[in-house]
């Protein structure tokens, strides 16, 4: 694939949390003068800064080598009453024969800020069917790159806060529209992420994940040219993120398996390491799945044969190699027909050196394709942090991935589909995932299921600086997520 990376809009980085509190700070001293400002007041096709839009765009990702923590925005709400200003940009969006280009724009930067940083539900709930209205009139007429690309932000916030089950069936034929005839790349990039994000939380159901899946698998198989978007790694790692996204929702995918895997294999040789991060991400996904939990009237002689014929040392099991927690996992298929040539490719970008590559960009390959390989050689094991080999036993071993939830929580990554889940959910929300995640948002909790259990100090005994320190590290919070057949 050529080198496009010039050609997607500011796409490769996070919002801080500085710049996340002055997102649309300004907003209420210029409300008023841009009700009714002309169009000619602002050039309509300039495009956001990462302040006012970071995430719109495809390449917000998070990388197992680089990331510590989700930590929560902090928004000041000491000098306005954020609940009044909810409702004065509700009342904004909804004006829209008194609304210009800029107007809009600014209005739709200052609902996500709100709705990224705070569990907005029952201040919208009345009114998500005119605020859905809005979004997708914007989105359809496509008067600005930034103002359609704010609105397909919008839209993400509203469907995975709002719990409506009829904002797929009204939103997808305008965004898959928009993917196969916006004139813009960032647009299709960002609706390919929006029919994600309204797939998983807006009522398709299986049949319709299954269906946008085969939308997105198209995407990747082209390189894009199904959408004319030839070769944008914009495009074609969104279609990559959500299809692995909505593949976490699907039991069974077996008979898929095979075929995906190739197609993805295909995009490891991508010149973007969002593109190949992306694709085999996917790949591990696909092996996990190839295992399930030991049913109860399965013994352990069925279990052992199965894997012995594919797996090779992959069931030793000893303190260097962490297996994921939960139930046993048994083979059911073969994921893949030829997983030692998956793992030479693999291999090959976990230690790939070139020059052509950036250090930020060759760490995180080597982070990520070290634990992919690691999946793919055992499917047992998940995502692990800081994954390496023993040289003398070959073997491979790391910390099993945790990741902090703002300043409350921590949550232990064991199977790539909560990973996906996880950095899914953290692009849409950004660092307002905890807020949503502690203030009880239901979609945040069914898509990623997690158990809190406060770790209580015991205070008996003599409390020496050992056990002092051990009574430190107890007060953090652990969170156990659910196995799969939870």
């Amino acid at each position: 694939m050529p080198d496009l990376r010039r050609q997607v809009l500011e796409s490769g980085k996070t919002i801080s949390r500085k710049a996340a509190s002055k997102e649309g700070s300004g907003r209420t001293s210029r409300t008023n003068s841009a009700h009714n400002s002309p169009k000619s007041s602002r050039n309509t096709s300039r495009q956001p800064s990462d302040d006012e839009d970071a995430g719109n765009t495809s390449d917000d990702t998070m990388s197992l080598g680089s990331l510590d923590d989700l930590e929560s925005v902090d928004v000041e709400d000491s000098s306005t009453d954020w609940i009044s200003e909810l409702q004065e940009i509700i009342e904004d969006i909804l004006d829209r024969k008194r609304s210009s280009v800029f107007g809009r724009e600014e209005t739709y930067a200052a609902f996500c800020r709100l709705a990224k940083v705070k569990y907005v539900f029952q201040q919208i709930w009345r009114q998500v069917p005119d605020l859905l209205a809005a979004f997708l009139r914007s989105i359809r007429s496509e008067t600005s790159v930034r103002e359609t690309t704010l609105a397909l932000r919008a839209l993400e916030l509203l469907v995975i806060t709002a719990q409506d089950d009829t904002i797929f069936e009204n939103a997808e034929p305008l965004l898959t529209r928009a993917i196969r005839d916006s004139t813009s790349v960032t647009i299709k990039a960002a609706a390919i992420h929006c029919l994600g994000t309204c797939t998983m939380f807006g009522g398709a159901g299986d049949e319709g994940i299954q269906d946008q899946m085969t939308f997105l698998l198209d995407i990747v198989a082209s390189d894009g040219q199904s959408i004319d978007a030839q070769d944008d790694r914009a495009c074609v790692t969104a279609a990559l993120q959500e299809w692995g996204f909505m593949a976490t929702e699907i039991e069974d995918l077996e008979s898929e398996s095979e075929d995906c895997v190739q197609i993805f294999m295909e995009q490891l040789t991508s010149s973007e390491p969002s593109v190949q991060v992306a694709a085999g991400e996917n790949i591990a996904l696909l092996y996990e799945k190839s295992y399930t939990p030991q049913e109860d009237d399965e013994d352990e002689d069925e279990e052992e044969g199965s894997d012995n014929e594919n797996d090779g040392d992959s069931d030793s099991e000893d303190e260097h190699e962490p297996l994921s927690t939960g139930p046993k996992l048994i083979k059911r298929y073969n994921a893949y027909h030829n997983t030692p040539e998956l793992e030479d490719q693999l291999q090959s970008l976990a230690t790939v050196h070139t020059k052509r590559i950036s250090k930020r960009d060759k760490k995180s390959l080597h982070a990520n394709f070290a634990s992919i390989r690691t999946t793919v050689a055992n499917p047992r094991r998940g995502p692990m942090y800081n994954t390496a080999i023993d040289q003398d036993t070959n073997r491979h071993y790391g910390n099993k991935l945790t990741v902090k939830i703002g300043k409350q929580g921590v949550v232990h990554i064991d199977r790539w589909w909560k990973w996906i889940r996880l950095a899914s959910l953290r692009r849409v929300l950004q660092g307002g995932f905890a807020v949503h995640y502690f203030q009880g948002n239901r979609a945040v909790h069914i898509i990623l299921p997690v158990v809190m259990v406060r770790m209580q100090d015991n205070n008996s005994g003599r409390n020496t600086p050992k056990k002092a320190h051990k009574m430190r590290q107890g007060r953090r919070l652990e969170i156990h997520g659910y196995s799969d057949e939870d």
